[in-house]
């Protein structure tokens, strides 16, 4: 068997030439093409619910990306959610990198191993600040604070009855759980 990896511009030529159907779900992950899992309606209801928490945000305080591509090294991933350093282009010029990001999200019903032992890797190699993980299988909101190399020096695990707060947004941790 013969593996072949692609470069990030060979995936947006690909992407760009129409290579793949508009709604299937890909991430580039360091060369590898993966197809993400489709999204269920409790998924989608949570990515809705901080969509609209954080909107008051925008476009001043940070850039409200959803669902839309972050590149990280030789990778690019689409959060559920990203809150984005303004710019007054919205990132026309050139896709949002790590150094962009103020906040990622993950919502994780079916994809919690590969958001921790995949994706966190590679937002905190790039230098996310900040990465919030919810674990809807296990009632659990990880908050991931303080890149280090591939790791975050640290890391909260959060139940319901407890508040989060970015940039003065304040959300308790029920509705995401």
């Amino acid at each position: 068997m013969t593996r072949h990896r692609i470069t990030l511009d060979e995936f947006h030529r690909m992407v760009e030439a129409g290579v793949f159907p508009e709604d299937l779900r890909l991430e580039l992950v360091e060369g590898d093409l993966l197809e993400m899992s489709p999204i269920g309606k409790r998924h989608a209801a949570k990515v809705a619910r901080l969509t609209a928490h954080f909107a008051p945000l925008t476009p001043t305080r940070a850039l409200l990306y959803v669902q839309s591509p972050l590149v990280l090294g030789s990778s690019e991933l689409y959060p559920d959610v990203a809150l984005l350093k303004p710019r007054p282009d919205f990132y026309e010029e050139a896709l949002p990198e790590g150094k962009d990001a103020l906040l990622v999200v993950e919502v994780a019903d079916t994809s919690l191993r590969y958001d921790l032992t995949t994706k966190l890797p590679l937002y905190a190699r790039s230098g996310v600040p900040e990465v919030w993980v919810v674990d809807l299988e296990g009632g659990r909101l990880l908050v991931h604070r303080h890149p280090e190399g591939e790791a975050y020096r640290e890391v909260e695990a959060l139940g319901a009855g407890k508040r989060l707060s970015f940039l003065g947004v304040e959300i308790p941790t029920e509705e995401l759980l």
